[in-house]
């Protein structure tokens, strides 16, 4: 899985951006490059909605934390209120907004975890104190009082004083693995831009089509 934060300049974008691109990632890495560049909090910022068992959407803002051919991978707790409807329903719809750029992109398709290696390797790349509040969050579920999480904060602080905190066996990475991707440029007068790759699953190859907007 590629670092989602690169050094360099980005490639300028032009309005040929639609017209010449042949794979949606290599797009979405053109438009992220200067998402990064430009945005002044969270570039990477992402809206994940998922349905669980009652089929009623939910929708939450999460971080990208790597992208490549395979897909869009986030972290959280697999335990959680998205866990949970990710778990009954293995399928998510992302979104990517950034209004510096006055672009957009969308995401629809199935999910899976990551690897265990992949997941150790992330939480291990994470602040001491955010490994910590994995531990001491039940996420989700109703709190009592801040106080109360604080004193658990400080529990498992002091557990492993000293030592490592290792992952959490239900703090996991999930990948979304596209069969469809929308790209929006917004143009004057609602005349705006917009094409979508599909492909009916991850063996075969993208369809570009473009759309009215």
């Amino acid at each position: 899985m590629n670092e989602i934060y690169s050094n360099g300049h980005p490639k300028p974008l032009t309005t040929d951006d639609f017209t010449s691109a042949e794979d949606p990632f290599d797009l979405f890495n053109l438009w992220f490059d200067h998402a990064r560049a430009k945005e002044i909090n969270d570039p990477n910022a992402m809206a994940l909605a998922t349905t669980g068992a009652d089929l009623l959407p939910n929708v939450r803002m999460v971080l990208l934390k790597g992208v490549d051919s395979g897909g869009f991978v986030f972290f959280t707790n697999s335990e959680s209120q998205k866990g949970g409807e990710l778990a009954a329903n293995p399928q998510a719809a992302l979104v990517f907004h950034w209004k510096s750029l006055n672009r957009q992109v969308r995401v629809r398709g199935r999910v899976e975890q990551v690897t265990v290696a992949e997941a150790d390797a992330y939480f291990a790349s994470r602040p001491r104190d955010s490994r910590i509040g994995a531990w001491a969050s039940q996420q989700s579920r109703p709190l009592e009082s801040r106080a109360m999480f604080e004193a658990a904060i400080g529990d498992v602080a002091a557990r492993y004083q000293g030592q490592d905190v290792p992952r959490p066996a239900y703090w996991n990475g999930y990948r979304v693995m596209p069969i469809s991707i929308e790209f929006w440029h917004d143009r004057p007068f609602r005349m705006h831009d917009r094409i979508v790759f599909t492909r009916p699953n991850a063996d075969k190859a993208w369809v570009k089509t473009r759309l009215f907007p």
